[in-house]
């Protein structure tokens, strides 16, 4: 069996172990005679796999017991609508902090709901940065304050949680989720898609404190509302199963290999192997400032962009996927989430050393 080297931003690579154990148990889940994408969702042995996926993600995340977990449906684009939603509780207005693309579109839908003041952006700089936090103009009263703690599209990564002064911190971590240990208790409602470093799509992991939730607006639909879907086990509607199947596996995975403290140290160097390169000569470069590069989406161009599609389709003969940028800013970008291996991220640099010698 021959596999590519896949970089792509999402769906993204999956550890090989946990395709195999899916592969193995495809047709009958540990003796149950039938495949979970079978199960019913009410069934003790789909009940026994949901509570063991959030155990173990609980566990590896050290997420505190005032913190509801929450497997849900619709995306980290569903939950820009669903966080205002959910946590307005009678304020007015909400902060957003514009770091890229998604964050941008997160504040376009929660203004649906609320006042949003966009507390700061580095969009006059095309997201290559982090504005300064000294320099956000935050709204104390303001229901919470949102950021996207790594944009996926420009490669821009915050390194610490910023401080709010006592208002709730909210964070898309779609892209950066589980790739570090973080401090949950420094945010009040974390919301990821699973589709990079997680699992297959189709499932989103909420984080929320519980003191948060119970407040929705009138309007809210039952299956929107953090509460109801807390006290229904995430199981108000059925839920995407086989995701969430696949997805404790890879909580598995990642306690397994060290939890979370080594799979941080794995990603740092794998960044610094790539970024090492990038720096290292003039035929390609990444546009983000160095204190804010991101360890998961690594954007960088070629010197000459007419030289794109041939180093894109060289890539794909060499067993390289995923690596074109996305069309909203072109050039490259290697997604290098927690399944990448090191040998992945090798093979990718020594092919660019090769190209830049041969093309440069």
């Amino acid at each position: 069996m021959k596999r590519i080297i896949n970089f792509s931003a999402g769906p993204a690579t999956l550890p090989l172990s946990v395709l195999q154990q899916v592969q193995a148990e495809l047709l009958d889940w540990q003796g149950s005679g039938m495949s979970v994408m079978e199960m019913s969702h009410r069934d003790k042995e789909f009940m026994s796999i949901a509570q063991d996926a959030e155990k173990t993600l609980r566990e590896i995340a050290h997420i505190p017991a005032n913190y509801k977990v929450l497997f849900l449906q619709g995306g980290a684009t569903g939950q820009f609508t669903y966080v205002p939603m959910n946590l307005l509780r009678g304020r007015a207005g909400v902060d957003y902090v514009l770091t890229g693309d998604w964050g941008k579109k997160a504040a376009k839908e929660a203004g649906k709901y609320a006042k949003v003041n966009i507390a700061a952006s580095s969009e006059a700089d095309k997201f290559t940065h982090i504005p300064d936090p000294a320099g956000w103009k935050l709204d104390p009263d303001a229901a919470y304050v949102h950021i996207t703690p790594n944009e996926t599209i420009h490669g821009v990564e915050f390194h610490q949680e910023p401080d709010t002064h006592g208002v709730p911190l909210v964070a898309d971590m779609s892209s950066n989720i589980l790739s570090r240990p973080i401090d949950v208790t420094r945010y009040g409602l974390i919301y990821a898609g699973a589709q990079k470093n997680i699992g297959p799509s189709g499932i989103t992991i909420v984080i929320v404190r519980e003191d948060l939730i119970g407040q929705a607006l009138p309007t809210t639909p039952g299956i929107f509302d953090y509460k109801q879907m807390a006290d229904n086990e995430s199981m108000l509607n059925t839920p995407p199963c086989f995701a969430w199947y696949v997805s404790g596996l890879v909580f598995k995975w990642i306690k397994d290999n060290g939890g979370l403290q080594a799979v941080g140290e794995r990603n740092a160097r794998k960044a610094a192997l790539l970024y090492d390169y990038i720096d290292s000569q003039s035929f390609y470069r990444n546009p983000v400032r160095k204190e804010h590069r991101s360890r998961m989406n690594v954007p960088f161009t070629l010197a000459n962009a007419e030289l794109d599609a041939d180093f894109l389709k060289g890539a794909k003969a060499a067993g390289l996927s995923g690596l074109k940028g996305h069309r909203s800013v072109g050039g490259m970008r290697a997604s290098i989430y927690n399944a990448m291996t090191l040998e992945g991220v090798q093979a990718l640099v020594d092919y660019m050393k090769e190209f830049a010698r041969t093309r440069g």
